[in-house]
């Protein structure tokens, strides 16, 4: 097990203007009606967790691919992974309004690409959300060569997808690398072979769960000696 450097506070960033102006305007409705002041504190609450991003132990293992995302998972299928052009396992994790929404990285590699796709907002429950509503792919390459695609997609009422993750960056598994607003999903492409290790209906949590095994590294011919 371990734990990965965290650079932010326990509050994710994205939601300090949020939190900051609810509780302003609570205040000042507190200060001419107290009862009035109620609704406006209950919303406090629920932007306060929200925006909450605590920091999360990661499971050991160079072949586990963690969740990107709290959730639920929606779907272990096979597809075909239009952003790295090829047969892929597909899982995808859903998060409601209640879940985290920091978006951590599910495995140590490098950002070979990462490409932004404007669409609707369909729920991000559906199948139709991965291929439709507005989403952001970045495909990360393993020390092993291994290709592994993580595509934030946008909800319902999300209406902002947020990746801080740039062509070249080298990530560890279940660092931070983005946030998305109000409900949402994140579907991770694997490569063929891989073991999942979770089911549809199961619930998961960002870095500390691991989603599922992938194939360990093809051996290297030796050189022959002349």
């Amino acid at each position: 097990m371990n734990k990965p450097p965290y650079p932010h506070p326990i509050i994710a960033r994205e939601g300090w203007p949020f939190l900051a102006g609810i509780v302003l305007v609570s205040v000042l409705v507190s200060l001419w009606s107290l009862p009035a002041s109620i609704p406006f504190w209950i919303l406090s609450v629920f932007v306060l967790q929200f925006f909450r991003d605590p920091a999360r132990v990661a499971p050991g293992g160079e072949h586990n691919v963690l969740s990107p995302a709290d959730g639920r998972i929606v779907a272990v299928e096979e597809v075909r992974d239009t952003y790295a052009n090829r047969d892929a396992l597909k899982i995808s994790v859903f998060m409601n309004v209640f879940n985290v929404h920091s978006n951590r990285a599910p495995v140590t590699g490098t950002v070979e690409s990462i490409e932004y796709f404007p669409g609707k907002f369909f729920n991000a429950s559906l199948d139709k959300a991965s291929l439709e509503n507005e989403r952001n792919a970045m495909v990360l390459r393993t020390r092993d060569g291994h290709t592994v695609t993580a595509v934030q997609v946008a909800g319902l009422v999300a209406k902002r997808i947020l990746c801080y993750a740039k062509v070249g960056d080298s990530l560890y598994h279940g660092q931070r690398y983005g946030f998305i607003r109000f409900g949402s999903r994140v579907d991770v492409y694997l490569p063929p072979g891989s073991r999942p290790r979770v089911a549809i209906g199961d619930k998961v949590s960002a870095t500390s769960t691991v989603l599922a095994e992938l194939p360990a590294a093809e051996a290297q011919p030796k050189p022959t000696a002349e």
